[in-house]
């Protein structure tokens, strides 16, 4: 069996969720090969360097209200590519609920680490958005970069299809902003979209981690992915289902979010193309219609306990 959950955000990590499934599989006396994964959001950095090998570093950056923290990257074993989980520097987990200022909120610490990246040999940092507290289109990520004077390739990988100019109302709320600041934020996004040298309206990918991924793919280059193929591809996944009896996935909530290209869903998809079963453990199953996404189960579980024992339940 093949364990490929993604992480139960703000709860355990995709390698603590796949561990503690795989427990319970082997419990029952099957073999379970753990594959955490990711969609480009938080956590996305550790299940890439958990299939793919690699160092963790350290650097200390600006958080999204400029004060300094030590956060991670990534170097692979090549030496020349680099992992940068921006919701290290600029997520939402670095602000408390009752500080949360959309408006102020930068991404500069997140070109802090890139930097910090490059300076450590990486000529290719994969960029992985998601999880932001950030509606700055990238600026400070962009200003952080030309004042290290680095030009790195960038890849980013992108957990949501949403283009720049809905960044702000489809993700400014949950990031403390009203809907004045709402407001304000689509004016300032327009008016950075309006003289960059690509325009990233309109153009799916570009809003996501509050227009991070739209900045450096217009003023920088970079290459936009979808955040679940992208990881999926990157640990092997068809490799290791094909000749799977079956795959267990999960993620923290089961719902129309995750029709939209979110792990699960792409993790279901595969299988249903290579015609295994899929079975998902969730935090919460809102959507309840596992039939949508083709999983054949859906068993919530918010305890380490509970998802081991749903693999326990899913080997027999």
């Amino acid at each position: 069996m093949v364990v490929a959950p993604d992480s139960f955000k703000g709860t355990f990590s995709a390698v603590e969720t796949a561990r503690a499934i795989a427990a319970g599989v082997r419990d029952a006396g099957a073999e379970a090969e753990e594959l955490p994964i990711g969609d480009g959001g938080e956590g996305t950095m550790d299940a890439l360097v958990w299939a793919l090998g690699g160092e963790l570093r350290a650097a200390t950056v600006a958080d999204p209200l400029g004060r300094q923290v030590e956060a991670r990257f990534a170097l692979l074993p090549d030496g020349r590519t680099a992992i940068v989980e921006m919701a290290q520097a600029s997520g939402l987990s670095r602000v408390d609920e009752g500080e949360r200022d959309a408006w102020r909120a930068s991404t500069s610490g997140t070109g802090e680490l890139v930097a910090a990246a490059v300076r450590a040999g990486a000529q290719e940092v994969i960029v992985t958005v998601g999880g932001s507290a950030t509606t700055d289109g990238g600026a400070g990520a962009l200003g952080a970069l030309e004042e290290a004077g680095v030009w790195p390739r960038l890849r980013v990988v992108c957990d949501v299809r949403t283009p720049w100019e809905d960044a702000p109302r489809v993700f400014g709320p949950q990031k403390g902003a009203d809907p004045e600041t709402v407001e304000r934020l689509e004016r300032r996004l327009d008016e950075l979209g309006e003289r960059a040298p690509r325009d990233p309206r309109g153009v799916a990918m570009t809003g996501c981690a509050g227009g991070l991924s739209g900045g450096l793919w217009a003023f920088r280059d970079a290459e936009l992915l979808p955040g679940a193929a992208f990881v999926l591809d990157a640990v092997g996944f068809n490799e290791g289902a094909r000749h799977a009896r079956l795959v267990i996935t999960g993620e923290g909530m089961l719902d129309e979010q995750t029709l939209a290209g979110k792990a699960v869903a792409e993790v279901a998809a595969r299988c249903s193309r290579l015609g295994v079963p899929c079975h998902a453990t969730v935090g919460r199953d809102v959507l309840r219609a596992p039939e949508r996404l083709g999983l054949a189960s859906v068993i919530e579980a918010s305890t380490l306990a509970e998802l081991s024992a749903a693999g326990r339940a899913l080997a027999a």
